[in-house]
């Protein structure tokens, strides 16, 4: 079934009919070329670019609960390629290309927005920083306008500008940033690699790793044991989890962040707005609900929700930014599971277990990376090279030192993200 607008309208005059499943739910077979550990949106789209890129279609996808209930459902949905350090620019401005025709390419409506994305500054230093950050987008070939006060003012006249702590001084914008449906974003791409012979196997949990020699050979789940000539743990949070039944520790943390969402207001916030000194963020969605978040609620946790603290901390936040939200109602909040690595930048790239390859560690990075993260995985798996965008994310970069990235400014310690 190929979506189209004769299609809706066709639909719409028959009662709706004819609509059939996104995708199968096949049983386990008992081997595969390939199986991927994690039905997210990481997982989902190394599938479907393994089927479309390398005509691998003997692929597995083992996802221990349903489609769209890990993070990549429990996101504030923003997509940005506003990085700065050599490693991450040149992905995230890879992946935000394959943002803007994605649609298209999996014939699903993800609904990604480029409504343009402003990080505000507070001080003359702050300003320099975005006005390096700036200069390094676009050198990397993406678009950056450092904004002053009034033009700020122009695009986002609802701000407390003169708050006494951190008054508003300017902002950077991207104005190809925006946000996608998270859900779209797991349906299309499961509909997609479906399409190409993938199997999506959901409420399959992987219970054990099997190796022999040194070498992978497959996995054990709830639904019996599955053969594979090689193995892909994309698990987000849970990575930690997954590559311990392989016996490796890995350099990760598993923290929660919360997103919030209020009841559904009339249009008034344009762009996304990113508050980094209160660390908050807000966008409104297609149905009016306002979509925010803040930081990490600082303690390693594998819980789906937040803790009281912290969403005080973001109310607060977001009513020193725009005191006009105060009367909104918030409807509800969720909790993704954030894996840090110590530099705060990913990793994709096989272990020291032959046939036994990883990608985690994401950070604040997993949604908008999506698209860039199953693009270069599947490279990897099907060619055994890096590809050149996620050239820098190797695993070993810990042990030996060699090329660390850290993006956040915070140093190598996981206790100072």
């Amino acid at each position: 079934m190929r979506f189209s607008g004769w299609k809706v309208f066709t639909e719409g005059l028959t009662g709706n009919r004819g609509w059939a499943p996104h995708w199968r739910d096949p049983e386990p077979k008992p081997e595969y070329d390939i199986v991927i550990i994690g039905g997210g949106g990481h997982g989902l789209s190394t599938a479907y670019y393994l089927a479309r890129d390398h005509g691998l279609t003997n692929v597995a996808v083992l996802e221990k609960g349903y489609i769209g209930g890990g993070n990549v459902g429990r996101n504030t949905t923003i997509v940005r390629a506003n990085y700065f350090l050599p490693g991450n620019s040149e992905f995230y401005s890879h992946s935000l290309k394959l943002w803007e025709g994605l649609s298209e390419d999996l014939n699903y409506n993800v609904m990604h927005s480029q409504r343009g994305l402003i990080n505000l500054f507070h001080s003359d230093g702050q300003r320099d920083a975005f006005a390096r950050r700036g200069n390094a987008m676009i050198n990397q070939g993406d678009d950056a306008v450092l904004l002053d006060r009034d033009g700020v003012r122009r695009m986002l006249p609802y701000l407390d500008f003169d708050n006494g702590r951190f008054p508003i001084h300017g902002g950077l914008y991207h104005p190809r940033g925006g946000t996608a449906r998270h859900d779209a974003v797991a349906w299309g791409y499961a509909r997609g690699a479906d399409r190409r012979g993938v199997d999506i196997i959901q409420n399959c949990e992987v219970t054990g790793i099997d190796i022999d020699g040194g070498r992978v050979t497959g996995v054990q789940t709830s639904r019996g044991p599955i053969r594979a000539g090689k193995v892909a743990m994309v698990a987000a949070g849970r990575s930690g989890q997954v590559a311990a039944m392989a016996g490796m520790r890995l350099p990760v943390e598993s923290h929660v962040l919360q997103a919030f969402v209020t009841e559904g207001l009339k249009p008034v916030i344009d762009h996304v707005v990113s508050f980094g000194m209160g660390h908050f963020y807000v966008s409104q969605s297609d149905k009016g609900g306002l979509v925010f978040g803040g930081d990490l609620d600082f303690y390693a946790s594998y819980a789906q929700r937040g803790n009281l603290p912290m969403a005080e901390h973001v109310m607060e936040a977001g009513m020193t930014l725009m005191p006009m939200i105060g009367k909104a109602r918030v409807l509800r909040s969720w909790g993704g599971i954030m894996d840090m690595t110590p530099d705060g930048s990913p990793i994709i790239d096989r272990t020291d277990i032959d046939g036994l390859y990883l990608n985690c560690g994401w950070c604040y990075g997993g949604f908008k990376a999506v698209p860039a993260s199953g693009h270069c995985l599947a490279h990897l798996l099907a060619t055994g090279r890096p590809h050149a965008a996620a050239a820098g994310f190797r695993l070993g970069r810990f042990r030996d030192g060699v090329g660390l990235m850290d993006e956040e400014g915070t140093g190598a310690q996981h206790n100072l993200h």
